[in-house]
C-alpha cells in the first residue's frame, strides 16, 4: 500500500492511497472463513462452506469494509508518522464502488493542513486583573446569613418574616363560615410557612399574629401554580387539590420562629470548621477572606476573557483552510448546508482560531492535565456540594471516593478535563504576562462586565 501527499494550496492537500490485491486479500479470506465457521448458512453445514461460495455471498460486503478500514488507518498512520497536523478529518474525494472483479484501487482524501501559529507571551503583554473589594455591607450581609443558617427554631410570641405557623386549617363556605358538611376540608394539625407563599399578600396576612388568632387566607393563591404544594398543605390528594379555590381559616396554636445564633466560640467553630477562630476579630477577618474567595471566580473569569481577547488581537490572525473546513463541516453536520455554511462558518472562525492559538500555548508551555489534577478538581466540586448542606468536616478519603464516582461519568469527566485545562492555561498566561491589578466595588465590576444592565438602586 502506497500513501503519498500532494499539496494543492498553502493549507490544502490531497492524499492518495494506492492499494494492491495483496494489501487486503488475506484479511478478506480470513474474515470469510470466520463467517463460514460461525454462521448458519441455508443449504450448508456450519463450517463446510467453500471459500468460493462465501466470496459470492459475502465477498463484496467484507471486501468493502476491510478496504475502508485499511485505507483510513493507512492515512491516519501516514499523518502521524510524518507529523502532519490537520484540521477536521480526511474527507474522501468520492465514494468508490467496490466489487469482486477489481483488484487494485486508488483512494483520494482531501485534508486541511493546520496553519503555523506563532505566539510569544512575555512581560511586554499587559492584562488587567480586577479584584472586587469586600465592603462592610457584604460582611454584614454574610454575617446575618450565617447567624440564620446556624440559628435554631424556637417557640415565638408572634409571626415574623421567618416563622412557621401551626394550627387547625378549616375550609370556609361562600359566606365566610367554616364548612361543616361531609365534603369539607379540615386539617386539624396543619403547618404553613408564609415566607414561602407564592403570593406575598397572602403571606403578609400572618405577620404580627399571635397564638389564638385566626387568619383567613387563600391556600390556592399561596401555593401559586403548584397543585403539589396545595395538596401537601391541606393533606389531600392532587386530584382534589386541583379544584380547591376557596378561602380557609387558620386558628394559630403554635408559632415557631428562628432564633439567630450568637457570636461565640461554638458558632465560630461551626462556621469555620478546622480553623482556630476564637475571637470576634478573627471571625470577621475570616469572614472577609471567605467573601473574597467567593468573589474571586468573577475576577478570574474577567481576566480569562480579557486575556483571550488580547492574545487573539495580538496573535490570532491565523489563516485557515476555509474551503476545506466548510466542506468538512457540511459533511458531518446535518444542520449545515451549502446555503448556510458561509454565515455559520463566519461565526465559528474565532473559536477555531482560539483553539489553535490556545493549543499552541499549551504545547509551548507543556501544559498537561493529569489524573491527580482531575481528581482534585472533582473533590472541590464534591466539597462545595456537601458544604451547601453544612457538611464541612468530610475526610479526604471520603471526598476522593465521591470524586471518583463523579469522574466515572464520561461526560462529566470530559467537562472537568476541559475546565482544568482552561484553568491551567490561564494560570500560566497570568504568570508570563504583566498583570495590572485594579480594585473596584462590586457595583463598578457589574457595570463594567454588563454595561447595558440597569444600575442597582
Amino acid at each position: 500500500m502506497q500513501v503519498t501527499l500532494e499539496k494543492t494550496g498553502d493549507l490544502d492537500a490531497l492524499i492518495k492511497v494506492q492499494v494492491e490485491e495483496n494489501d487486503y486479500n488475506a484479511k478478506v479470506d480470513k474474515e470469510l472463513k470466520e463467517i463460514g465457521r460461525t454462521h448458519t448458512i441455508p443449504g450448508f453445514r456450519k463450517g463446510h462452506v467453500s471459500i468460493d461460495q462465501l466470496r459470492r455471498r459475502f465477498g463484496k460486503e467484507v471486501k468493502s469494509r476491510i478496504l475502508n478500514d485499511e485505507v483510513f488507518n493507512a492515512v491516519i498512520s501516514y499523518l502521524r508518522d510524518n507529523k502532519i497536523d490537520i484540521l477536521g478529518e480526511p474527507l474522501p474525494v468520492k465514494v468508490q464502488e467496490v466489487n469482486l472483479a477489481d483488484k487494485d484501487y486508488t483512494f483520494e482524501y482531501e485534508i486541511g493542513l493546520a496553519p503555523a501559529v506563532e505566539v510569544e507571551i512575555d512581560k511586554n503583554i499587559t492584562i488587567p486583573y480586577y479584584t472586587i473589594a469586600v465592603s462592610e455591607d457584604m460582611v454584614k450581609e454574610q454575617d446575618q446569613a450565617l447567624l440564620r443558617r446556624f440559628g435554631s427554631q424556637v417557640p415565638g410570641e408572634e409571626v415574623d418574616a421567618t416563622a412557621l405557623v401551626k394550627g387547625a386549617i378549616m375550609e370556609l363556605d361562600a359566606e365566610g363560615n367554616v364548612k361543616t358538611t361531609d365534603d369539607a376540608i379540615q386539617v386539624v394539625a396543619g403547618i404553613v410557612a408564609p415566607m414561602y407563599f407564592h403570593d406575598k399578600a397572602e403571606g403578609d396576612k400572618f405577620l404580627g399574629k399571635k397564638v389564638g388568632d385566626k387568619v383567613v387566607f387563600n391556600p390556592a393563591k399561596a401555593a401559586g401554580d403548584s397543585v403539589a404544594e396545595l395538596a401537601s398543605m391541606l393533606n389531600i390528594d392532587k386530584e382534589r387539590a386541583a379544584g380547591v379555590k376557596a378561602d380557609f381559616e387558620m386558628a394559630i396554636s403554635e408559632i415557631i420562629v428562628l432564633k439567630l445564633a450568637e457570636h461565640n466560640e461554638d458558632f465560630y467553630k461551626q462556621v469555620f470548621s478546622g480553623n482556630t477562630v476564637t475571637t470576634e476579630e478573627e471571625y470577621y477577618d475570616q469572614l472577609r477572606k471567605m467573601i473574597a474567595q467567593q468573589l474571586a471566580p468573577n475576577s478570574e473569569m474577567k481576566f480569562n476573557h480579557d486575556a483571550q481577547e488580547i492574545l487573539m488581537e495580538k496573535f490570532g490572525n491565523i489563516e485557515l483552510p476555509a474551503p476545506f473546513l466548510k466542506k468538512w463541516l457540511v459533511a458531518r453536520n446535518e444542520e449545515l448546508t451549502e446555503a448556510n455554511i458561509d454565515a455559520e462558518f463566519e461565526k465559528m472562525m474565532p473559536g477555531i482560531r482560539w483553539e489553535l492559538l490556545s493549543n499552541k500555548i499549551r504545547a509551548n508551555q507543556d501544559i498537561k492535565v493529569t489524573e491527580d489534577d482531575m481528581l482534585n478538581f472533582a473533590k472541590g466540586i464534591v466539597y462545595n456540594q456537601f458544604m451547601q448542606y453544612g457538611m464541612t468536616n468530610l475526610t479526604d478519603d471520603v471526598l476522593a471516593d465521591y470524586a471518583k464516582k463523579v469522574l466515572s461519568d464520561q461526560q462529566q469527566a470530559r467537562r472537568i478535563h476541559d475546565d482544568v485545562s482552561e484553568r491551567k492555561l490561564f494560570n500560566v498566561v497570568k504568570a508570563l504576562v504583566t498583570v495590572d491589578n485594579k480594585e473596584m466595588s462590586l457595583d463598578e465590576f457589574k457595570a463594567m462586565v454588563n454595561p447595558e444592565a440597569p444600575a442597582a438602586e
